[in-house]
């Protein structure tokens, strides 16, 4: 039972599993996302992120462990009212217009903002009679975020939204993401291969890999929890408890390891970017010794937020 004084997380995950018949999608996963992030989840094809995001959004029930959203175990329709959800595939009605989309979202939930949801369609200078199913990849995309963002959700899931917009909807679509993080407190949780993409924009991680989460928690805490380490290739060994990826080309060597402290040695130490600690993970073996708990997540000057869990990972299907 939730302490009254406490706000529940937006998700947390105890032992979270999906078995499909080839095989665990995810296993054994345990994580904290804190209301009020913006949450990356990362991690290579068929690594159980698509997963992840239908468990959160009730698209799909847990075969072990339980995912609670806002504190909640199961999909009730106050928690419904609260989470939006867009899918890789952005399932719309082909038959329906835009115009006709919107009003149906419009119809559908408690809540909603026209102004914001028009605002969406019309920056990409869509016709309001135009058919759902004459609409490109990245129309659609636009259309579903609408959707989505039209209902002023507490929670907020993407799954590879962006993968088909040019360059100036993602800026478009990433801004209207970022206000609604900023003025409603909107917890984001957005999953993508594009790894640049996240830089600037996410505070909080999770890194799925294998099935199984291999990151999990502040972005910072997370990244000052390891070294990016450059030196001769002759260097002394490091203590492989430690090494996340280590590489020789020539007569360097480089490695991701990881502790926050100076190691002994002739090495160059800086703390690694987003895109490096991701990339050294992703070409470690999946099976490798999971990081120890990360520091707790630091409340940011807004409001306190609960302190997300570094979590162990899973395999992917």
């Amino acid at each position: 039972m939730n302490n009254p004084t406490t706000v529940a997380p937006a998700l947390e995950a105890a032992g979270l599993g999906r078995n499909y018949r080839g095989g665990w999608a995810l296993r054994d996963c345990n994580f904290t996302v804190p209301i009020g992030r913006i949450c990356g989840v990362v991690g290579p094809n068929g690594a159980g992120k698509s997963t992840l995001l239908s468990l959160a959004a009730r698209q799909l029930i847990a075969t072990e462990g339980e995912l609670r959203v806002f504190g909640e175990p199961a999909g009730t329709p106050e928690e419904r009212a609260r989470v939006a959800y867009v899918a890789q595939d952005k399932p719309l009605y082909p038959g329906l217009t835009v115009a006709e989309t919107l009003r149906m979202g419009r119809e559908l939930n408690p809540v909603w903002d026209q102004e914001l949801a028009q605002q969406i369609v019309d920056q990409g200078e869509l016709r309001p009679k135009t058919r759902i199913g004459s609409l490109s990849g990245g129309q659609r995309t636009r259309v579903s975020m609408a959707l989505a963002l039209g209902k002023l959700p507490e929670l907020l899931l993407l799954d590879e939204p962006m993968a088909d917009l040019d360059p100036l909807a993602r800026h478009q679509l990433m801004g209207t993401l970022m206000s609604a993080a900023a003025e409603r407190g909107t917890t984001i949780v957005v999953s993508s291969h594009i790894l640049p993409e996240l830089v600037g924009v996410i505070d909080h991680l999770l890194l799925v890999q294998g099935a199984r989460i291999r990151l999990a928690g502040d972005l910072d805490d997370i990244l000052d929890g390891h070294r990016l380490l450059t030196g001769p290739a002759g260097s002394a060994a490091l203590p492989p408890e430690l090494v996340v990826e280590q590489r020789i080309g020539g007569r360097q060597a480089t490695a991701l390891v990881r502790t926050g402290e100076p190691l002994d040695g002739p090495w160059e130490s800086e703390r690694p970017s987003l895109e490096e600690l991701l990339l050294g993970y992703l070409r470690a073996p999946a099976d490798l010794t999971p990081a120890e708990p990360n520091t707790p997540a630091r409340p940011r000057p807004d409001a306190a937020r609960p302190a997300a869990t570094p979590a162990n990972d899973e395999k992917a299907a």
